[in-house]
């Protein structure tokens, strides 16, 4: 290698599936225990590799790591998606099992690595009800007026909901019509820059027969779109999802401890189940199986 090169090794790993090509993809760069590098090097990486978002994973101690995660566009928070592929791929390469710690410009997190990745997410709550949702509704397509959550007897708020990010909750009233949202992209990254929010986390309960369908308890069917942040829609989400599970607890449509599962990616090819766990202490978790699709060295100059 010539003079000034740095090499950076990296993955790509499918999270929230136990196979390649469904889930969500995430770039993983392993930093081993060098320091992060410059922040418009890391941000040039994550819109090479072209994935939602792109970790960046530092080894602190064999039960400590400090992750960094950026989009093609910006660095953000936390990716729920990014870091279980992150620890998956760590457990993979017997660089971590069992309890581990996963600092992130959102707090400090409590990670179980294994063939299931289960991380605690950052203390969840209901930043705002929104009253007025009419606009929120034609982003997506839909006149509010027009119909009514039929598949529950509860009726749902729209919501901002946080769990690391703050993300917009969207009941609507059936799968068929979740999976025909053709929102309007510009309107919908309008909307959730004045709201200071990452996406519309749209979703659906299930009927039993529809939950039936899959052999799963599913608590919800989602899709998110979060164009703000040059991600159009993601085919799984974990700080989003884990923002609905607080927001369905909160609102009485499951309950206040247990676990949890999201159906997401359908409408993308990409199927995806979340799970989702809330501790007796109101904690919420996130996780998923992951599997490694590639690695490579990325050269810098």
């Amino acid at each position: 290698m010539g003079a000034g090169k740095v090499t950076m090794r990296y993955y790509i790993v499918d999270a929230f599936t136990d196979r390649p090509f469904g889930g969500n993809p995430a770039g993983v760069v392993l930093l081993g225990d060098e320091p992060f590098p410059d922040e418009g090097l890391m941000l040039q990486v994550a819109a090479e590799l072209r994935y939602s978002e792109t970790a960046f994973v530092r080894r602190l101690s064999a039960a400590e790591y400090h992750v960094r995660y950026f989009t093609p566009a910006v660095e953000v928070e936390l990716c729920g998606h990014a870091t279980v592929a992150a620890f998956a791929l760590l457990h993979r390469l017997g660089l971590a099992t069992g309890h581990c710690i996963c600092h992130t410009l959102a707090g400090d997190l409590t990670i179980e690595a294994g063939e299931r990745v289960m991380m605690q997410m950052a203390t969840p709550r209901i930043v705002k009800t929104i009253a007025d949702t009419g606009d929120i509704y034609k982003a997506i397509g839909l006149n509010y007026s027009e119909f009514k959550i039929q598949n529950s007897k509860f009726d749902l708020p729209v919501q901002i909901a946080y769990a690391g990010l703050k993300d917009i909750m969207i009941p609507i009233p059936d799968v068929a019509t979740l999976n025909a949202l053709q929102p309007d992209m510009e309107a919908v990254a309008a909307i959730t820059k004045e709201y200071a929010t990452t996406s519309f986390h749209v979703f659906t309960l299930p009927t039993d027969a529809l939950t039936q369908s899959h052999n799963n308890a599913i608590t919800a069917y989602v899709r998110d779109f979060a164009p703000l942040y040059d991600i159009p829609e993601e085919s799984a989400t974990g700080t989003a999802n884990a923002a609905l599970t607080h927001y369905l607890a909160v609102n009485g449509v499951i309950p206040s401890q247990g676990d949890f599962a999201f159906l997401q990616g359908e409408a993308m090819g990409r199927p995806s189940v979340v799970a989702t766990r809330i501790a007796p202490d109101g904690t919420v978790y996130v996780g998923g199986t992951a599997a490694i699709v590639a690695e490579g060295e990325l050269l810098t100059q």
